[in-house]
């Protein structure tokens, strides 16, 4: 699922789109609970108190949501109930129920808060289960040099705060007689199958980018190895196996040119000295290896000026599919575009935490990050 949309209809598309609508749905709870309370209270006599809805939502937020977003339910139910007491305070005539009331709400968010640490830490004890493919990831996602001829480069992998949503975000660096070159993918699927074949794409990306004198050569052997793998699966995972990728290459020859070839996966950005940013957009959009025979056209890759001092950066859709309270998806073109960062470790630990405050907390998809940045004067 590619820059955080909808499941498709066809092979349960529609039954995942039900489930997305419903996690959608249940992720919008609480703001809804608080908002009936507050209509609630104002339109119902005095003798009908809105505490259970202010009560519910942190409640209900809890194992939802991470600390940051369990304490702002907690306090918006707070001062929703607060509010709804001084609306109603010329006709209510027991005040001490109206305190009392106040109180329970007060204490029922204070719990929800402690629910909150209660499940979150054992959501992340270091012998989980769910933490098994998240660590075999980290294991295949060697940290690149920070320096690679000539060029600055810095790479991060976050893994999903949800169970079954770790392992397949994958990248590479490589320098190679053509120049250098890089790889940012993601397996369809998740868990340690997606890590699996993963390993299969690096492994095939290091012997390729080394002999192939063109980045569609190396697309074609990457291909090639999942086929092979695909052949080795049956049923669903034969029929349905693929990897977006976006592979890229910088010339050897000192040339301040980019060359990029997209398949299916999240475009790259950009950023310039000056605080401009250009999305690299396909010239013509192609489908994920794997899927290369529902290909229109040979791969060809698209060249882009690459100016010194410029910063090159790669995500997979754990960065735009990242949503906030309100299901909003985060937008790193937006968030980014006027900005300069001094290096690629700064600009991939800023977008890290940008994406944490969006959320709330940690991604509930992984998410890897490769940026590369022309020294100037280069």
């Amino acid at each position: 699922m590619l820059r955080g949309e909808a499941p498709s209809e066809g092979d349960g598309g529609r039954r995942a789109r039900l489930v997305w609508s419903g996690r959608l749905l249940v992720r919008r709870l609480p703001v809804l609970l608080i908002i009936s309370g507050v209509a609630f209270g104002v339109g119902t006599p005095a003798g009908y108190t809105a505490a259970p809805f202010f009560s519910a939502a942190p409640l209900v937020a809890a194992p939802l949501f991470a600390l940051r977003g369990t304490v702002l339910t907690a306090l918006a139910a707070v001062l929703g109930e607060i509010w709804v007491v001084l609306y109603r305070s010329g006709a209510v005539q027991d005040h001490g129920e109206s305190v009392t009331e106040t109180a329970m709400v007060l204490v029922v968010a204070l719990s929800a808060v402690g629910i909150n640490r209660i499940v979150r830490s054992a959501d992340i004890r270091p012998g989980s289960v769910r933490d098994v493919s998240a660590a075999a990831q980290r294991a295949v996602l060697p940290t690149p040099p920070e320096r690679l001829a000539g060029l600055a480069i810095a790479a991060r992998y976050v893994g999903a705060r949800v169970a079954d949503r770790s392992g397949g975000d994958l990248y590479a660096v490589q320098e190679t007689p053509h120049g250098v070159r890089l790889l940012v993918g993601d397996v369809r699927g998740k868990g340690l199958d997606a890590v699996r074949t993963a390993v299969i794409v690096i492994g095939a990306f290091r012997e390729a980018a080394e002999q192939e004198r063109t980045l569609g050569a190396v697309a074609g052997r990457l291909e090639r190895a999942l086929r092979r793998e695909g052949g080795r699966c049956e049923g669903a995972e034969q029929a349905e196996g693929f990897t977006t990728a976006v592979l890229a290459e910088i010339p050897a020859d000192g040339q301040s040119v980019l060359r990029v070839l997209n398949r299916g996966h999240p475009s790259p950005l950009l950023l310039t000295p000056d605080g401009g940013l250009r999305e690299l957009l396909p010239e013509a959009p192609a489908p994920p290896l794997g899927l290369g025979e529902m290909a229109s056209r040979p791969d060809r890759p698209d060249e882009s000026f690459f100016p010194a001092g410029a910063l090159l950066l790669f995500f997979t859709d754990g960065v735009t599919g990242a949503r906030d309270l309100l299901g909003r998806y985060y937008n790193p073109s937006g968030k980014l575009r006027g900005c300069r960062f001094p290096g690629p470790d700064v600009l991939v630990d800023t977008l890290v935490e940008d994406v944490a405050r969006h959320t709330g907390g940690g991604p509930a998809d992984d998410m890897a990050l490769l940026a590369v940045q022309r020294p100037m004067g280069a």
